[in-house]
């Protein structure tokens, strides 16, 4: 057996149609017996072949079979291609596929020897001068084998130097036989690390005249070539380990600080969670730190002296509220409130026996094709006009402004600006939509978003009055009914401000009760000043129309505060059950009655 070492050997059979069926038999022949004579295996000689005529054909790559028996059958059923004769696609072939890592060749810096045994019968019929050339540069050894017809010239420029060793001309197919034992003794040669004293620290290679020392898993040759080295596999800081990396024989794994433990990806860790093991006993948050944990109270609470239970933070009692009535603590926060029929200044504190009914207010304007460019200025004016009856401020009254046509846009939410200059400039800057006219998207918008805190409304316990004003110009495309009812549900007082095409249904069914003095309607955009004027008496009654009234703006701001509250106590009654229906109409009955009593007073 050929005993110097591992070999990668890919045989490059000719199966053109000069070679004749009996003589293809011998060519299956001479590979068996050179195959007979390798030490095969995986760690051992690797063994492949390929066919060549016209084209290439694989017949089975250096990692395919590790046994002769295996090869043998493979040999054994190779079909000749019978067509012409490219030995040079063959050379081709055999360096840029049969011998890559991909198809079972050692890498290079293993230096296990690349052969390639080259048969053929007759002349290339392309050039294989320079693809030889380029072969033996990637370091493949070529052995020309040429029997009977072969051409020596051809030959000798495939094969490797010295010539006299590489290349080799058969008379013919019935001598290759005899040839295949010569062969053998050429390949294999001398074991030289027996032959001499190589000095190999962990092992010795032999291959043909020559040998090389390789170092055992875990090690690398020195630069003497003979001495080997444990192998730092962390110090190319490409491990990926997030913490420590500990080098093993070659190898490496990955370690955590403490209070840490190891992912599943072997690499990164993930700080162990001591709260969920269940036995913190804080009464509202435990926070895991890398070696315990600790207790946190949610906003508004302090932590106790056994650090795991909270009490509530009176704030009321820690600062300087400054309150002219009374001091309410939430969780983290404070607010001060009013006597009942007294409403709380801008400055948030004092308190006034008749205010000036501040509100959260959100206009909602159509801005769809039917309104045209020049009547949506218009539409801008007639919302500046509406701002310039307000106190705008952050504690007073707050605006917003949404937009819509076929899809919904917030112009500028609640907490955006805090004066009426800010505001109005802000309107004018606002840019004409168009297309379609989906009022019910527009007033779940409202609803979801511009009425929430994270939008600048003031939270429900605060009872400052929502007003949504709704302005359109045609019928819409989609069904407002249960948006609007929504709308009304939560709380917001709703009034609908129709021109033009504008339904009068649909208004109806977007404005709060009574409906009468919640929906306007003007029959177009250049006479709907008036819309403002009915705007501004509905919520703060002033002047009535064709004489000179004068009422108590505390009856004003009374009706507001009465009619916020109501709405609220309406949408709980509908929660409940048939026995509370009867309280409902009864305090339906009273706002009617109030409101026609205010409303009567001329």
């Amino acid at each position: 057996k050929c005993r110097t070492g591992p070999l990668d050997i890919v045989f490059v059979i000719d199966s053109s149609r000069s070679v004749r069926p009996f003589e293809f038999e011998t060519m299956r022949r001479f590979m068996m017996d050179i195959i007979g004579d390798l030490d095969v295996g995986p760690n051992a000689t690797r063994v492949g072949v390929i066919q060549y005529s016209s084209q290439v054909q694989n017949i089975f790559s250096l990692k395919t079979f590790f046994t002769r028996a295996d090869m043998e059958r493979a040999i054994n059923s190779i079909i000749p291609l019978a067509q012409g004769t490219m030995t040079g696609l063959a050379i081709q072939y055999a360096m840029n596929v049969a011998f890559t890592t991909q198809e079972g060749a050692r890498p290079l810096h293993k230096r296990i020897p690349r052969i390639a045994i080259i048969v053929t019968d007759g002349r290339p019929q392309d050039r294989v001068t320079e693809v030889a050339t380029q072969a033996r540069n990637a370091g493949i050894e070529i052995y020309a084998v040429g029997i009977q017809r072969a051409d020596m010239n051809s030959l000798r420029a495939m094969a490797s130097p010295p010539l006299e060793e590489h290349v080799f001309l058969v008379e013919s197919f019935e001598l290759i036989q005899q040839f295949a034992k010569q062969f053998q003794d050429k390949l294999c040669g001398v074991d030289m690390c027996m032959e001499r004293e190589h000095g190999c620290q962990h092992s010795c290679v032999s291959t043909p005249g020559s040998f090389y020392c390789e170092c055992n898993p875990g090690y690398r040759l020195n630069v003497d070539g003979k001495t080997c080295s444990p192998i730092d596999a962390c110090a190319d800081g490409r491990h990926g380990c997030q913490h420590h990396c500990v080098s093993v024989r070659g190898s490496y794994s990955c370690r955590c600080r403490p209070g840490y433990y190891l992912s599943q990806n072997k690499r990164s860790c993930t700080m162990i969670d001591y709260c969920s093991f269940g036995n913190h006993s804080c009464q509202h948050e435990c926070v895991s730190i890398p070696n315990g944990h600790y207790c946190r109270c949610r906003s508004g609470f302090t932590l106790q002296p056994d650090s795991k239970s909270c009490r509530a933070t009176d704030l009321c009692n820690g600062v300087d509220h400054g309150c002219e009535f009374k001091c309410v603590s939430t969780e983290g926060s404070y607010h001060c409130v009013c006597p009942e029929g007294q409403q709380l200044q801008a400055d948030g504190k004092t308190c006034s026996k008749c205010g000036a009914g501040h509100v959260d207010l959100v206009m909602v304007i159509d801005g769809s094709k039917s309104v045209r460019p020049q009547n949506f200025e218009l539409v801008k004016q007639f919302v500046n006009r509406i701002v310039d009856l307000l106190e705008v401020s952050p504690h007073g009254t707050r605006v917003g402004l949404v937009q819509y046509s076929s899809r919904v846009r917030t112009e500028f939410p609640l907490n955006k600006y805090h004066s009426a200059d800010e505001i109005k400039k802000a309107v004018m800057d606002v840019e004409y939509m168009e297309k379609g006219t989906m009022t019910g998207l527009a007033l779940k918008h409202m609803v979801e978003h511009s009425f929430s805190e994270l939008e600048g409304a003031r939270p429900l316990s605060h009872n400052i009055p929502r007003i949504g004003l709704v302005f359109t110009d045609g019928r819409s495309q989609d069904d407002i009914s249960e948006w609007a009812r929504r709308a009304k549900e939560s709380g917001i007082v709703m009034f609908a401000v129709g021109v033009g095409k504008a339904v009068e249904e649909e208004l109806r069914a977007i404005a709060s009760e009574p409906v009468e003095q919640h929906f306007s309607y003007s029959a177009d955009f250049t006479t709907m000043t008036h819309l403002v004027e009915n705007f501004s008496l509905n919520i703060c009654p002033e002047e009535g129309k064709g004489e000179t009234e004068i009422r108590s703006p505390c009856e004003c701001e009374a009706l507001v505060q009465f009619q916020t509250n109501t709405v609220a106590i309406l949408q709980s009654l509908t929660e409940k059950n048939i026995l509370w229906a009867r309280s409902l109409a009864q305090m339906t009955a009273r706002l009617e009655d109030l409101e026609k009593q205010i409303a009567n007073k001329k």
